[in-house]
């Protein structure tokens, strides 16, 4: 059986349980009562990790964090994001922003439209479907035309079905 894990003194132990207390999610205040529960000493990694509810590498994992990095260690980065954007969210945002007055407008605007301006903004060909993800990324969202016309009336429509003669074969 491993013998317990050690921990490096980055904080007092009331600021230890400050540390603790001041969890704002589930799964870090998981991370966080694995390092109090490694720092009292009593239990061992198999015991934090059942009563935790996790892997027992998993608190090796975070013992291992906070001793090298500190409490800091155990915050969460994201793995996702975009990390090679051809345009700032800023420019992105400038960009559609003129396509929103056209569109405000009543013109019916098309990805391949504004894939031909991006690529003149970008300075390179992109492909279409980053257009696409452009719009998603900031909410657009394919509208229809109207069901109906806006100068159309309902009236004249049923009179015309009323008397209009059909042609018999």
């Amino acid at each position: 059986m491993r013998r317990p894990a050690t921990l490096k003194p980055w904080l007092t132990e009331e600021g230890l349980l400050d540390w603790l207390r001041s969890a704002q999610k589930v799964d870090e205040y998981r991370r966080r009562l694995s390092i109090w529960l490694t720092h009292l000493g009593r239990w061992s990694a198999r015991e934090i990790s059942e009563l935790s509810g996790v892997s027992v590498q998993a608190v090796w994992l975070w013992v291992g964090q906070y001793n090298r990095k500190g409490p800091g260690g155990l915050g969460r980065t994201g793995r996702g994001g975009r990390r090679w954007a051809f345009l700032s969210t800023a420019d992105e945002q400038r960009f559609l922003a003129g396509w929103q007055e056209q569109a405000a407008q009543g013109r019916i605007i098309t990805a391949k439209q504004m894939h031909a301006d991006l690529c003149r903004r970008i300075g390179k060909p992109v492909s279409l479907a980053f257009v696409y993800r452009l719009l998603h990324r900031h909410q657009w969202r394919k509208l229809g035309p109207r069901p109906r016309h806006v100068k159309g009336s309902v009236m004249a429509q049923e009179e015309f079905k009323k008397n209009y003669r059909r042609r018999s074969r």
